[in-house]
């Protein structure tokens, strides 16, 4: 509708309305005046002043009443519809899906929503994303391939503007895909379509520069992903931190740079996007959430409840109602056979069939007596000619396939009655392949096939020209039935035609909901008595002419075609789908030319014939008496046979002839409309309320005109047969006479089973109706039709839908079919094909959502495509009251078609549950549809730490702590003890031990490229130490920042800063390929450490001072640089020896992955309780080997590397983890060959090899490759231990040695490197599985394996010796007890002694490192706070001290934890989650902003792929996590950046969507 004259879309008041309102207007525009009132509120309410006063509003076409027919009213209690719409012929609109009244609903309630505009924002799309796959791209779509139930949509009159059209779209669009495909950058600058694009530029530009920060710009973080030609992920970067805040605690910093000091955004884009999601989702939902008691242990999904207004049946309960008698003819064939014998013999010249040519001409004309004579042959071969005498393949009762196609009904019906003849079963199936047709044959125990001989040359060969067996298909013997290879019967040869009883007659296949395929066993005497039924409603006679359209293999097809005309000596002409396509006219001409008395069609052919209708004006309609319209029963019929006939009524068509019918598989003809006499008044209609209906009431629609259904009937019930309507769930109680319920009939002519399906078929084919009491109705059992209706006044039966095609969404039930013609009903002209719209539901989350998928025109633009999709979800919300879950586009012609052009459903569905259903634009709507999710939870007031106690402690619960062996009691030997300083250490070892090798360093080809003896380590340390005096003119304390690639240089040059007193700082260096992203982060800790100096190798010295580097950094304001790579031989006067061990010895910095620089210090005390503890937890000393394979720069790694040889006299091969990315056996290969017990490893590292070496164990083993040697190989790390990961570490190297204990991890934090150590004595580390649902309520429970929602936790190694840890309430820091959470503390000698920080924070400092507990602890331990949540739960393993064992899990980083509904997530459960989802996600990553769930998926598939990942991600995270994702992007492999711990980077990820930096593929944000 277009938008109503007047400002923002209000309409001007017309003249002539009361004062009164007058008065409100005037003092409402005062209100908007003066910022009392909002305009969305002033137009609201002035629209509803106005209402009254518009006949707008009302929604109505005037122009649509142009023929006004007088009309008696209609017997049913509906009020009849006075007003024959008179259809547009042939115009823009589609008539067949139109009701005049539906269509005037959608338009009125998408007028009310406009007043509302919706500004959703719409999804942001890489241009390549929708250019169709190449494929596609040359060949146009089949605009014709419409369903048999929808039609497809021509709107050109004529065949030759359809070519036309056809063709110029074909040129259009691959000149589209090619320009598509040639711009891939990034197009993603459309805003919502509400926003004009003028402003969006420039608004981004005032942002832009409108970072409201006091220091300076942060350096750009983002620029990781600046190099997209590789796919490859940048070898882990260590970005730089989110805010230049140096040691404050990284919650304090939890806003990013992108919040202003009131916390809205300063935004670019994106955030302007979100906001517009945001302000869409604080308009309330529609069904508000009840209030209830949460039990605080469950998350109670809410149940709906039922909505005390709801209507209920008031009505008594139904009587079933009868059909008339079923007349008896004295010249009623004992059977169908007999009948054929009858006409074969004594009217041989009579047509039986004519088939037709591809153009529609008659080409073949089957007689009876042809019909009989080759029956009778088939039926002889079949019995006598396939197998030996002795050894018949066909018993009389064998199941045979029938394979024809569509257009040779000749050769189908010559094979059906030969199979009847033969007694053999006949189950006609469609064109062969189907995998669900497989399951048919299967349960039918069908070998044999029939087919004809064109048919069988298109079936695929294998190479030796057997025919391919199908997947899921038995092994079938194929026979050909063309006359030339039958055998003519002896003379004396008859068959045997019994009369007709229960025995099988043929098989009908159906297809479930599911899209299993079943069969429907039909007796012989059932199909004698439906035809003979069909014969008295029909009331057909001998000889007349019948135009069949529809399938002739089943249904009703099949039924009048091929087995009534047989009867009643029919001639029928069968015209098939291929000539429709091609000629939609074809079947009102042969109607015409042969004056047929009857027409059996679809709504889909009354369609076609009104489009093509120009075509043709001299055909006459007038020898039609019946017009039975098979789909009669969907909801929009009635429009196609109300605009079928104004058009034809002219060309004699009579308003009585239209006959629908309702049929099903299992009941078969269900209900048929007579044919009435000339003159009678026309049945009536029913006018239904939508609410009513999807409560399952009948009400007749006053109030809301907008959401009524118009239904026809079909009829009555067949003759000799019992209707009753019972309930569609649970019990067949009878529905009462105002309830809509499931249709069952009673009588001779239903089926009779589901074929080898007998669980199944009690249910469907024997149901026995109860009353209210619950007690059986009569002893006559009914069949289950599978359609859903009700009894009307006079008897006359309505359809409302199908069982099958039931929503059942909150409780109520809602019609698919209903909700696609609400959709078409939307004028889509521009957007997508009108028949091609599939609707059915999936279940997530405890109830159905409901899915729309439509073909999209290949013309359509993005935004016409994204206004229709919010159109159509705004009417669908109007009229049915029910929110769409997902609503999703497709390229033209991708749907799963069914052999007659229909939409596969089941196979939608199942494409969609897949991620295989490549859609071009989706849209989500999870925040209005899932209104069951559970209340948010109430953090509960504070508990004192009276209540603790007695709530923990009085329950005989330990407190919660953990400690590693006491270091007083261990008895050691050891020279080392006698030096304090890791300096005076390596210079006693350079005179004890001048030439034991401590360290090795390998190259890529595992070569050692330099070694370094305990005397040459001294020496080099020496000559480093005199140049930063001579050089540097360094004083001792000074901070120097060491910048190195992984080596023995960056050894040296510790040491060398410890003989001079210097304060070494070790640093990643910037990546020479990326400098913009890495450098910025080198520069941040020069300036936090005031380092004084840099020491450095001539290269990287080179490339500090280039000009690449001056782009991303001030390169003039570099501190000295040294660099080392030739020194001048000079001796060092004096070591410098600390005056203290608590003096400080080194600086540790890192960046956490949320983007925190922190820096610790560690004092030369602390260093020497490390290595203590590290030597004894692992057995280190001189004689042993250890290789390492981690980066040197910070924590634990840096220990590994530096420290630990030179304490120990051990030996280290270095490994630098880069070298793995151009040798990936380079790790393993060494630990094999220089037989190393123990090897310390990163998870980057673990992963490299699991992904790169799984596949190539064979490879490994040639290469002689054994681990059987390893002892422990230890993951060092600073998060929860990655189970699944070390777990398949393990099982797949198990083949090369690795056992499978000897995989673990460590676990260390800021504030102490190394709390948890495996080592190689003690248990070996113990998993547990914990329910995840508690997890997020703080709270640990334990579950078996298997559970559902179950996480497996394992110990990250055991306690190192001298360390105590304990589990704490965060915010009481009161103790817990054995298996609860809290944050981990730590007590050991070995903890940092602070926060490196510019700012002196001391109270920072006290509650970090030095804290104590608020109770419960006499000692007034000091503890640390390591900022990781775990439990420590005691196991019966003994530990080396003979006690019981302690172990501690970590379970994740407090200040990663998002807060989300009041409850914790650890980002890393839902990232598992949704990397299981589908096998295309690489890598994931989840953050919140804004209260919005935000998640990054790494796509590795085709880019076709992108929008498939959307539903199934917002599924996952539903099911699984009980959220709603708020915004899904999908971006390229690399993007998310990891750091060379192999953490995610994920604020700094956030950072960079924020900042639009991603160049993602696509953006879904759920409504």
């Amino acid at each position: 509708m277009a938008e109503p004259p007047g400002g923002n879309g209000a309409v001007s008041p017309p003249a002539g309305l009361p004062r009164e309102v007058r008065e409100q207007l005037a003092e409402l525009e005062l209100e908007l005046s003066e910022g009392d009132i909002t305009q969305k509120g002033y137009e609201k309410k002035r629209a509803k002043l106005l209402a009254p006063y518009f006949p707008q509003t009302q929604g109505f076409d005037p122009g649509l009443q142009k023929e006004p027919r007088n009309q008696t009213p209609a017997p049913t209690g509906a009020p009849s519809s006075s007003k024959y719409h008179r259809g547009r012929s042939g115009g823009a609109r589609d008539e067949r899906y139109r009701s005049d009244i539906h269509t005037e609903a959608v338009q009125a309630a998408l007028a009310k929503h406009k007043e509302q505009k919706m500004a959703l924002p719409m999804p942001t799309k890489r241009r390549s994303t929708f250019v169709q796959s190449p494929a596609e791209a040359c060949t146009p779509p089949d605009t014709s391939s419409a369903s048999e139930d929808e039609g497809s949509l021509r709107h050109q009159a004529a065949l030759s503007a359809a070519l036309h059209q056809s063709l110029q779209n074909a040129e259009s669009w691959i000149n589209r895909s090619i320009q598509g495909s040639s711009t891939s950058s990034s197009a993603s600058s459309t805003l919502s379509h509400g926003e004009g694009k003028g402003t969006s530029g420039s608004l981004a530009d005032v942002f832009a520069n409108t970072r409201i920060e006091n220091f300076s710009v942060p350096p750009d973080v983002t620029a990781t992903t600046s190099t997209p030609a590789s796919s490859v992920r940048p070898s882990a970067i260590d970005l730089p931190p989110s805010g230049i805040v140096k040691g404050m605690h990284k919650a304090s910093n939890r806003s990013s740079l992108m919040d202003t000091a009131d916390g809205v955004p300063v935004s670019s884009r994106v955030s302007t996007k979100i906001q517009q999601l945001l302000n869409t989702l604080k308009r309330p939902k529609r069904p508000p959430l009840k209030e209830f008691f949460v039990d605080d242990f469950e998350e109670i999904v809410e149940v709906p409840q039922p909505d005390p207004h709801q209507p209920k049946p008031e009505g008594r309960q139904m009587t079933p109602v009868k059909g008339e008698p079923l007349g008896v003819v004295c010249n009623w064939p004992p059977a169908l056979e007999a009948a054929l014998q009858r006409w074969g013999t004594t009217q041989a010249k009579c047509p039986c069939l004519t088939a037709l040519d591809v153009t529609g001409k008659p080409v073949y004309t089957l007689t009876y007596g042809k019909l009989w004579s080759r029956s009778l042959k088939l039926a002889y071969t079949l019995l006598n000619k396939l197998g030996t005498k002795n050894e018949p393949v066909l018993k009389p009762g064998d199941r045979v396939a029938l394979v024809y196609p569509n257009n040779d009904p000749v050769m189908f019906m010559v094979a059906f009655y030969g199979c009847l003849l033969a007694e053999v079963i006949p189950v006609p199936i469609e064109d062969a392949g189907g995998q669900q047709i497989g399951f048919l044959l299967g349960s039918c125990g069908i070998a044999l096939a029939l087919t004809t001989e064109v048919c069988l040359k298109g079936l695929p060969k294998t190479q030796n020209g057997e025919i391919v067996q199908f997947k899921g298909w038995p092994r079938l013997k194929w026979v050909v039935t063309d006359s030339k290879y039958l055998s003519k019967s002896p003379k004396d040869w008859q068959p045997n035609i019994s009369n007709a009883g229960t025995e099988p007659a043929y098989i009908e296949y159906k297809t479930s909901k599911e899209g299993s395929v079943m069969g429907v066993t039909v007796s012989r005497i059932s199909m004698l008595s439906h035809c003979q039924a069909l014969s008295q409603a029909c009331n057909y006679s001998e000889g007349e002419t019948i135009v069949n359209v529809l399938d002739f293999k089943k249904d009703a097809g099949l039924w009048h075609s091929m087995l009534t005309s047989v009867m009643n000596k029919l001639h029928t002409i069968s015209v098939p789908y291929s000539v429709m396509k091609t000629c939609p006219l074809s079947w009102v001409q042969r109607v015409h030319t042969h004056k047929a008395k009857v027409a059996l069609v679809k709504c889909r052919d009354l369609h076609w014939a009104m489009m093509a209708h120009r075509d043709q004006r001299d055909v006459s309609l007038s020898s039609l008496r019946m017009l039975i319209v098979t789909d009669g029963a969907n909801p929009w019929s009635v429009s196609s046979c109300d605009a079928f006939l104004s058009l034809f009524q002219s060309q004699g068509l009579k308003p009585e002839a239209i006959c629908p019918c309702a049929t099903s598989p299992e009941a078969m003809t269900v209900a048929i409309r007579r044919p009435g006499v000339p003159g009678a008044p026309l049945p009536g209609r029913a006018i239904l309320s939508m609410n009513g209906l999807s409560y399952g009431v009948i009400r007749v629609n006053t109030e809301d005109k907008n959401s009524a259904l118009t239904v026809q009937d079909v009829g009555h019930v067949m003759p000799g047969g019992i209707m009753c309507i019972v309930k569609p769930d649970g019990p067949p109680q009878l529905c009462k006479t105002d309830e809509i319920g499931e249709i069952c009939v009673s009588s001779r002519t239903g089926g009779m089973m589901y074929y080898g399906l007998s669980g199944v078929t009690k249910n469907t084919f024997e149901v026995i109706p109860l009353n209210l009491a619950g007690s059986p109705v009569g002893d006559v059992p009914f069949v289950r039709s599978g359609l859903l209706g009700f009894v009307g006044p006079g008897s006359l039966v309505f359809v409302v839908g199908k069982i099958d095609g039931m929503l059942i969404v909150s409780g109520r039930r809602h019609n698919a079919d209903d909700i696609v013609a609400t959709g078409l009903a939307v004028e889509s002209i521009k957007t997508v094909y009108r028949g091609r719209i599939a609707v059915f539901s999936v279940t997530v989350f405890y109830d159905e959502r409901i899915v729309v998928v439509a073909e999209q025109r290949p013309d359509a633009s993005e935004e016409d495509s994204f206004q229709w999709m919010s159109r159509v979800l705004q009417a669908i919300d109007s009229i049915h009251q029910v929110g769409v879950y997902c609503l999703a586009l497709v390229p033209a012609n991708t749907l799963p078609k069914t052999p007659l052009g229909g939409i596969h459903i089941s196979q939608t569905k199942q494409h969609f549950l897949e991620g295989s259903l490549h859609p071009c634009n989706i849209l989500m709507c999870p925040h209005t549809c899932v209104t069951n999710l559970p209340k948010p939870r109430q953090k509960q007031p504070g508990v004192g730490p009276a209540s603790v106690m007695v709530g923990n402690l009085v329950a005989g619960k330990r407190i919660a702590q953990a400690s590693g062996r006491d270091l007083g009691q261990i008895e050691e030997n050891d020279l080392v003890r006698k030096h304090q300083f890791l300096s005076e250490v390596l210079q006693w070892r350079a005179q004890a031990t001048p030439d034991h090798m401590l360290f090795l360093l390998l190259n890529a080809k595992g070569a050692p490229v330099c070694t370094a003896t305990c005397l040459q380590l001294h020496k080099r340390a020496e000559r480093i130490a005199s140049i930063l005096f001579e050089k540097g003119h360094l004083n001792a304390g000074d901070n120097v920042v060491l910048l190195y690639p992984p080596g023995i240089e960056l050894i040296a040059a510790f040491y060398g800063c410890l003989y001079a007193g210097c304060i070494p700082v070790t640093v990643r260096p910037p990546h020479a390929q990326n400098l913009t992203a890495t450098l910025p982060t080198v520069r941040m800790i020069v300036d936090v450490s005031k380092a004084a100096c840099i020491l450095t190798s001539q290269i990287l010295m080179r490339l500090l001072r280039s000009r690449e580097a001056a782009n991303a950094v001030d390169v003039k304001t570099w501190p000295t640089i040294i660099d080392t790579d030739d020194l001048p031989r000079k001796r060092l006067p004096q070591v410098y020896k600390p005056p203290t061990p608590e003096m400080l010895a080194y600086l540790d910095f890192s960046v956490s992955t949320t983007g925190m620089l922190t820096g610790v210090k560690m004092s030369h005390a602390s260093v020497s309780a490390l290595c203590r503890a590290i030597k004894l937890q692992c057995e280190l000393y001189s004689s042993r080997q250890i290789a390492i394979c981690l980066d040197p720069y910070c924590g634990l790694g840096f220990a590994l590397w530096c420290l630990c040889s030179v304490y120990s006299g051990h030996q280290s091969i270095l490994i630098p983890p880069m070298e793995l990315e151009s040798n990936l056996f380079l790790w393993l290969s060494t630990v094999s060959q220089y037989k190393i017990r123990d090897t310390f490893c990163s998870y980057s590292v673990m992963d490299m090899c699991t992904k790169g070496l799984g596949n190539q164990v064979d490879v490994l083993k040639a290469r002689g490759i054994n681990l059987s040697g390893v002892r422990t190989c230890v993951v060092v790390a600073e998060e929860r231990p990655r189970v699944a990961l070390t777990q398949s570490f393990s099982k797949l190297f198990k083949d090369i040695g690795l056992s499978s204990r000897a995989v673990s991890t460590t676990f260390g934090s800021r504030v102490n490197v190394a709390i948890c150590l495996q080592g190689t004595s003690g248990p070996d580390p113990t998993t547990v599985y914990v329910d995840l649902k508690s997890l997020r309520h703080d709270r640990v429970r334990l579950v078996e394996r298997g559970a559902p929602q179950s996480l497996l936790l394992s110990e990250s190694g055991k306690i190192l010796p001298g360390v105590k840890v304990i589990i704490v309430n965060p915010e009481t820091k009161g103790p817990v007890g054995d298996s609860h959470l809290g944050e981990i503390w730590v007590n050991s000698p070995h903890t940092a002694s602070g926060y490196y920080t510019i700012y002196d924070n001391e109270t920072l400092q006290a509650d970090h490192f030095n804290t104590r507990l608020s109770f419960g602890d006499a000692a007034q331990t000091l503890w640390a706070r390591t900022g990781y949540l775990g439990f420590v739960r005691r196991t019966e393993l003994t530990a080396a001290s003979g006690e019981r064992h302690d172990a501690l899990y970590v379970v994740g980083a407090l200040d990663e934890t998002l807060e989300l509904r009041g409850l914790r997530y650890h980002p890393i459960d839902i990232e598992t989650s949704v990397s299981r989802t589908h096998r295309s996600i690489a890598e994931c990553a989840v953050f919140t902003w804004t209260n919005l769930l935000v998640v990054v998926v790494e796509l590795c598939g085709c880019e076709q792929e992108a929008l498939d990942l959307v539903p199934l991600v917002t599924n996952v995270v539903l099911e699984e996590h009980y959220l709603i994702v708020g915004v899904v992007v999908v971006v390229d492999p690399g993007v998310i950046p990891i750091n060379s711990r192999g953490e995610k980077q994920r604020m700094h990820l956030r950072d960079s969507f924020l900042a639009d930096h991603l160049d993602p593929i696509y953006v879904a944000y759920n409504m």
